[in-house]
């Protein structure tokens, strides 16, 4: 991937809905230039797809938090598999540091809330939760959060 790659990506996270006419604009290249390796990009892999980006209170709730996670020796699957069945918690990250992983999750309110945390708390092989509930948020250059 070269830097014509990263600005025309760059461009897609700002607004994937972009045309490829437009795309070509910003980056004075021609229209089939940039789909020529638009197309390369999907065909290695980089580009996974296209989607449509919702406001952080309809995708996740009107309540967002940040749910460190600190885990039990061998535990990390179990509690992987149990959080990935928790429609609450959107993405769940692996970290190094003093906790392990961090899901991130919304809710409709402040109980609803306090019930996932308290959920993922209980879970067999975690040994403790630190919460950081979301009051805005400043820019989000990723697609799915």
């Amino acid at each position: 991937m070269d830097e014509l790659d990263k600005r025309l990506i760059a461009a897609l996270r700002e607004n994937s809905r972009t045309s490829t006419t437009e795309l070509g604009r910003l980056l004075s290249l021609s229209r089939t230039t940039v789909q020529s390796r638009l197309d390369r990009l999907q065909r290695r892999g980089i580009i996974l797809g296209y989607g449509v980006r919702l406001a952080a209170e309809h995708d996740l709730g009107a309540i967002r938090a940040h749910i460190l996670i600190k885990l039990a020796p061998k535990a990390a699957a179990g509690v992987e598999a149990a959080v990935r069945r928790m429609p609450e918690v959107r993405l769940l990250h692996s970290v190094s540091g003093d906790y392990d992983m961090i899901a991130i999750a919304g809710a409709a309110d402040v109980g609803a809330m306090d019930a996932v945390i308290d959920k993922i708390g209980a879970l067999a092989g975690v040994e403790r939760t630190t919460s950081s509930i979301v009051l805005s948020t400043k820019f989000d250059r990723q697609g799915s959060l």
